[in-house]
């Protein structure tokens, strides 16, 4: 069985000369285990609805495989929060298939219409355009941190039209210098805040949150559910899983991302 790792929405996201460009936060311990077995027709057996036949032929077919085989799925989260779990599921299927590595990103965009970079080996370490699945630039990888977080809301699925950003130039041009981890916070925060400012919600807890637990800073899923409170590591307060579930959050957890994970 393949294992793919997921993220947990982003450290920045946003529009930067009309793309829309992300880093993404990587999450080694959530991800999406496919595997593949011949069989004469398309079975899918999923532990969510992750892929419906649909676009698993059509993804099969861009990799130029057989459209058939026993295909089985499973999400260590739900889809739809923000935690790239339908893209580590499109990505663990084409290796379980044996595609061409460099065929995945473009066969993931042409079935879900953008795409997180979770094909690439580090996928932190690029400015991605997540509408065209390309790298627009390199990045150092981000500084090593702790993340306790969870899920704030409903399922929601991105929108591949929905260009409704804040413009983050500025944001990239700093993350590019390879901020430490106190200005890596401040740009995720202020990421987080620009986004919510444009698109809600506006009774977002992660703010207060970050505050009362004493986070660096916050980070959020631009177009999902995932919020996520940035510590150094070894510093989780004891108490923080319950401060994030009494705000009501769901599926709290905590990881370590970054360069040391």
């Amino acid at each position: 069985m393949i294992c793919v790792a997921g993220h947990f929405g982003e450290w920045i996201q946003g529009l930067m000369g009309g793309d829309v460009v992300l880093v993404t936060l990587a999450c080694p311990i959530r991800g999406v285990r496919a595997a593949w077995q011949d069989a004469p027709d398309l079975q899918i057996i999923q532990s969510a609805p992750l892929l419906d036949q649909e676009r698993a032929q059509a993804f099969l077919h861009a990799l130029g495989k057989l459209r058939r085989g026993r295909i089985t799925l499973e999400a260590d989260l739900p889809p739809g929060m923000g935690a790239g779990m339908s893209t580590a599921a499109l990505v663990a299927l084409a290796r379980a298939v044996g595609a061409d590595e460099h065929q995945i990103a473009q066969a993931c965009l042409l079935v879900e219409g953008a795409s997180d970079p979770l094909m690439l080996a580090m996928p932190d370490t690029v400015i991605w355009a997540s509408r065209r699945a390309q790298v627009v630039a390199d990045a150092l990888r981000p500084p090593t941190a702790d993340i306790l977080g969870g899920f704030s809301g409903p399922a929601v699925m991105t929108n591949p039209t929905d260009m409704d950003f804040p413009d983050i130039e500025d944001l990239v041009a700093e993350w590019r210098n390879g901020p430490d981890l106190a200005q890596a916070a401040r740009l995720a925060s202020l990421s987080a805040e620009r986004t919510t400012a444009l698109r809600g919600p506006a009774s977002d807890p992660m703010p207060d949150l970050a505050r009362a637990l004493g986070a660096l800073g916050w980070v959020r899923a631009h177009t999902g559910a995932a919020r996520g409170l940035i510590f150094a590591p070894g510093t989780v307060p004891h108490h923080g899983r319950d401060a994030l579930r009494e705000a009501g959050l769901t599926h709290v957890f905590c990881f370590t991302t970054g360069a040391g994970a």
